[in-house]
């Protein structure tokens, strides 16, 4: 399932703009999740935590920035903890930052459609 969401978020902001909600990469990528289910809500959250320290760790932006919880202006806490532990900063300062978030946006997008970066790590 993990791959599914990696390959659908790469492809994600290779070709769309904006951001994907929970639900639209629940069911675009056929998870088979049933988002009101709070753990399944919560296994979903942890698979996307896990494909981002991932990216983190082998320096790529974070993929999980592309997706939010439908109807937010943008992420949640978790997102900017999350962020945190990856070390870019205190996480209040983090949300409190209008252009952290659009820059990560920016940068996962510019990196995936990089055709080399795409080729190489997709």
């Amino acid at each position: 399932m993990i791959g599914r969401i990696r390959t659908y978020l790469i492809r994600y902001s290779r070709l769309q703009t904006g951001t994907v909600s929970y639900l639209t990469l629940v069911q675009e990528a056929e998870l088979g999740l049933n988002l009101e289910i709070s753990h399944e809500k919560s296994r979903l959250n942890e698979m996307l935590a896990e494909i981002s320290m991932a990216e983190h760790e082998d320096g790529r932006p974070p993929l999980s920035c592309l997706v939010k919880v439908q109807g937010s202006k943008g992420q949640g806490d978790n997102f900017y903890k999350l962020c945190e532990k990856m070390g870019m900063g205190e996480w209040r300062s983090l949300k409190q930052n209008e252009d952290f978030l659009k820059d990560l946006i920016r940068e996962c997008r510019e990196f995936w459609q990089d055709e080399s970066n795409f080729q190489k790590y997709a």
